[in-house]
């Protein structure tokens, strides 16, 4: 299943925060689950926020993974499906 994940970095962060978040993404890198595929990754031109394309089991799968970054970024995971342009039934 391929899931977007969306992470906006709350504004406000104290430097110790931004330790503890960046941290946090070096352990996900270091424990992404062998059922969990990272397709691509994004970041805005402000670097606001980031996108990650996954191709994981579930939507489940991504929220548990995301849940360790809730306390410093707001979160979407949501379920795609790729398609070319307009052309998909």
């Amino acid at each position: 299943m391929l899931i977007f994940l969306i992470n906006r970095t709350r504004s406000g962060l104290t430097q110790e925060q931004y330790g503890q978040l960046a941290e946090r993404a070096k352990a996900f890198y270091a424990n992404v689950p062998a059922d969990v595929h990272i397709r691509g990754e994004w970041a805005a031109a402000d670097y606001s926020r980031n996108f990650t394309l996954l191709d994981a089991p579930d939507a489940a799968s991504v929220e548990k993974m995301a849940a360790p970054f809730r306390e410093f970024v707001d979160v979407d995971v949501i379920a795609v499906n790729e398609i070319a342009g307009w052309t998909q039934s």
